[in-house]
C-alpha cells in the first residue's frame, strides 16, 4: 500500500504557492485558502484529499492493463516526468505536443512504424546500400521521430487516461482528450480552469520541487496497480494449472469404474429390495395421505411471515428531510441517505469527519462543504425543537456559528 501524502511534505515542497491574485481563475476559488502578499495560497488539505482520489483512480486504470499518457512540455517538468514515468513503463510526451496525437492516432502510429522500418533497414543491411547523403537524411529523420515520438512507441492504442502538468500550456492535449472522453488528471494552478479536468490536483505547477513530489506520489500508485495486475495474472495461471490437474485426476479415477464388472452384480442387488417393498405398499400410501395436510400447513406458514416482513422494513426505511439542516442540499442529503445516515437521529450521532468522508467519496464537488454544525442542528430537529433550530439558523451565517 502506497503511503499517504502528508500536508507537511506538501508544504515543504511549496505545493501551496499559487499565482498572483490578478491572474487567478474564479473557478479555482474552492481550492484557495487565502491571499498573502498579492499571491493566492492553495488549501493543502484539499490538495491531499484530491491527490489520494486521483491516485486511487490511476491505480485502478493501471491494474486494468490500460496505458496512462503523461504530458509535460514545460522546461522545469520535462526531465522529472521522463525520469519518473520511464520507471513504470508508461508513455509520455515531453517535447512539442504533436497535433492530432489522440484524435488522429492512426497517422501518429504510421510515424512510429516508419521509425521501426528504419531500424529494420539497419539490421538487414539495406541501410548500408544507400548513398552517404541518403543515410544522413534517414538518420536525421530517425532522430527527430525518436525525440518526438520515441516514448510512445509501445502505445498501440489510445490511452486509458491522460495526466497533464499545467492545463493552460497543454490546452490542445486537454481538448483532444475531452473529444474522445478520455479521463484527464492534472496539476491545476490558481490561474487555470479546473472544469475541463476530471481529477483535479490543486497544486503549484511551476516549481520543480512541487512537480517532483506530485509525480512521485502518482507514479507510486501506478506501480502498485501494475504489481496487483501481475499478481492477479500469476494467481489465474496457478488456478488454471490446478484445475487442469484436478481434471486429469478425475479422468484417472473414473476410468477404472467404467471397466469394473458391475453388470452381473447389479440385477441381484435390485431384485432383493424389489421383493421387500411389494408388501408394505398399502401402509406407505396411508402414511403419505396422512402427512399431506400437515405439509400444506407448513407451506402456508412461511408465506404469511414473508408477507409481513416487508411491512416492518418499510416502516424502518422512512427517512427525515435532511435538507432542513442549514448547509445540506438535495445532493448532500441523497449521499448521506445512501450511506445509511437517513434520519436526524443518525446525523446527530455522526462525527463531522465521518460526514466529510461520505460527501467526498460521493462527489468531489461536495468536498468543500463544512459539516461541523450539522450534528448539533440534527439533535435539535430530532428532539422537535424547531423554534430553537430556526432561531439558531437565523443567528448563524451559512450554517456556521459566529
Amino acid at each position: 500500500m502506497a503511503k499517504k501524502a502528508e500536508v507537511k511534505e506538501l508544504l515543504e515542497a511549496g505545493v501551496h504557492f499559487g499565482h498572483l491574485t490578478r491572474k487567478w481563475n474564479p473557478n479555482m476559488a474552492p481550492y484557495i485558502y487565502m491571499e498573502r502578499n498579492g499571491i493566492h495560497v492553495i488549501n493543502l488539505y484539499k490538495t491531499a484529499a484530491k491527490l489520494e482520489e486521483a491516485k486511487e483512480a490511476l491505480k485502478k486504470i493501471a491494474a486494468s492493463g490500460r496505458k496512462i499518457l503523461f504530458v509535460a512540455t514545460k522546461k522545469q517538468a520535462k526531465d522529472i516526468v521522463s525520469e519518473k514515468v520511464s520507471n513504470v513503463n508508461m508513455p509520455y510526451i515531453t517535447e512539442r505536443w504533436p497535433g492530432g496525437m489522440l484524435t488522429n492516432f492512426v497517422t501518429i502510429r504510421k510515424a512510429v512504424k516508419k521509425m521501426a522500418s528504419i531500424d529494420r533497414m539497419k539490421k538487414d543491411g539495406t541501410f548500408n546500400t544507400l548513398s552517404k547523403k541518403e543515410r544522413l537524411q534517414v538518420d536525421r529523420l530517425r532522430a527527430k521521430l525518436d525525440k518526438n515520438l520515441g516514448s510512445i512507441a509501445d502505445m498501440t492504442r489510445l490511452p486509458g487516461a491522460v495526466f497533464v502538468v499545467d492545463v493552460m500550456r497543454e490546452h490542445i492535449a486537454v481538448r483532444e482528450a475531452q473529444k474522445l472522453n478520455i479521463p484527464i488528471f492534472a496539476m491545476v494552478d490558481t490561474n487555470c480552469d479546473p472544469r475541463s479536468v476530471n481529477y483535479v490536483i490543486p497544486s503549484n505547477d511551476d516549481a520543480s520541487k512541487s512537480i517532483r513530489l506530485i509525480m512521485s506520489e502518482v507514479t507510486d500508485a501506478v506501480a502498485e496497480g501494475l504489481a496487483e495486475r501481475k499478481a492477479d495474472k500469476s494467481g489465474e495461471k496457478d488456478m488454471a494449472e490446478g484445475m487442469a490437474e484436478q481434471a486429469k485426476a478425475q479422468e484417472k479415477a473414473e476410468a477404472p469404474v467404467e471397466k469394473a464388472p458391475v453388470a452381473k452384480v447389479a440385477p441381484e442387488a435390485k431384485e432383493a429390495p424389489a421383493k421387500e417393498e411389494v408388501k408394505p405398499e398399502p401402509k406407505a400410501k396411508e402414511e403419505v395421505l396422512e402427512e399431506k395436510p400437515a405439509a400444506k400447513k407448513e407451506e402456508k406458514a412461511p408465506a404469511k411471515k414473508a408477507e409481513k416482513a416487508p411491512a416492518k422494513k418499510a416502516s424502518k426505511s422512512e427517512s427525515d428531510n435532511l435538507t432542513k439542516v442549514e448547509g445540506i442540499g438535495p445532493k448532500a442529503a441523497e449521499a448521506l441517505t445512501a450511506a445509511g445516515v437517513a434520519t436526524f437521529a443518525d446525523l446527530a450521532k455522526a462525527k463531522p469527519e465521518a460526514i466529510k468522508n461520505i460527501l467526498t467519496e460521493a462527489s468531489s464537488r461536495m468536498a468543500h462543504l463544512d459539516p461541523t454544525t450539522w450534528p448539533k442542528q440534527a439533535k435539535m430537529a430530532a428532539d422537535g425543537k424547531w423554534d430553537e433550530l430556526k432561531e439558531w439558523q437565523d443567528n448563524a451565517k451559512g450554517g456556521v456559528e459566529k
